[in-house]
């Protein structure tokens, strides 16, 4: 699940991307700047109850990092849903990106996924490929390497996540390029394969699509006992304002259930 906040700024283009198991429990934020326009958002991959608190906090976070000199237009929101299937061809159907279940369980992304499957599909229905054995072979490991860094990453705290971050810096800076961290994030190595049986015991469950399909999918996880915590007085502000806004015109993409 992800909460966030679109804003007028007239701060510099900017990314920054952050991990905090409070403001973005199991998960990450992100600040994102183009052109006067901008976006915080939070994830939360454990069930949390007042869930807006947490995008309050995140903005407060930001805030305090960066001139923002933010102004609300709309809030958004939305749901993800993590799973393998059995087949990626169904009653003549072929199932391409998020909806076959190719998607990063680690971050949630899965642009190059969809356009890759998609690629894949379209050589199939022109009989160039067998869409089954390519996406098994070329992108099911990958995905597999995902759900076990996931399964990791579900059990360490910030604490693990500074470990990881610094990590990252250190190899950037003596490699001059973040992306090759990430490569080995994702390399489908040796011990990854040893640990995907205990992945699929441990972290995923069988269930049965609505159109026939039987997958292997990641529940939404419970909160923790470190999830309770009081928002801050910046938090609050924050939300009397977003309040105001709303009264004035705001929307949100999400139901108040939702948040």
């Amino acid at each position: 699940m992800a909460f966030g906040e679109i804003f007028h700024t007239d701060h510099p283009n900017h990314v920054t991307f952050q991990l905090n198991d409070k403001l973005a429990p199991g998960a990450y934020s992100y600040l994102i700047i183009i052109d006067g326009i901008g976006l915080i958002c939070t994830c939360l991959w454990r069930q949390q109850k007042k869930t807006s608190r947490y995008l309050n906090e995140t903005i407060a976070w930001y805030e305090q990092h960066y001139d923002l000199n933010r102004r609300p237009i709309k809030r958004v929101g939305g749901k993800g849903d993590f799973s393998l299937p059995d087949k990626y061809v169904h009653e003549g159907r072929y199932y391409v990106g998020e909806a076959g279940g190719l998607q990063d369980f680690m971050w949630g992304f899965g642009m190059r996924y969809a356009v890759t499957s998609g690629v894949m599909a379209a050589k199939a229905v022109l009989g160039e490929c067998d869409y089954e054995s390519e996406v098994r072979g070329r992108l099911v490991p990958l995905v597999r390497a995902s759900a076990v860094n996931r399964f990791l990453m579900n059990r360490v705290g910030n604490r693990g996540f500074k470990m990881v971050a610094n990590h990252w810096m250190r190899d950037q800076r003596k490699k001059g390029d973040g992306l090759v961290f990430m490569r080995w994030v994702y390399k489908p190595g040796l011990i990854r394969r040893m640990l995907w049986p205990v992945v699929r015991l441990g972290m995923l469950r069988r269930k049965q699509l609505a159109d026939g399909r039987m997958v292997s999918r990641m529940p939404f996880r419970k909160a923790l006992s470190r999830d309770a915590w009081e928002p801050s007085a910046r938090g609050n502000e924050i939300a009397e304002h977003w309040n105001l806004v709303r009264k004035g015109g705001g929307k949100t993409s999400f139901s108040e259930n939702d948040a």
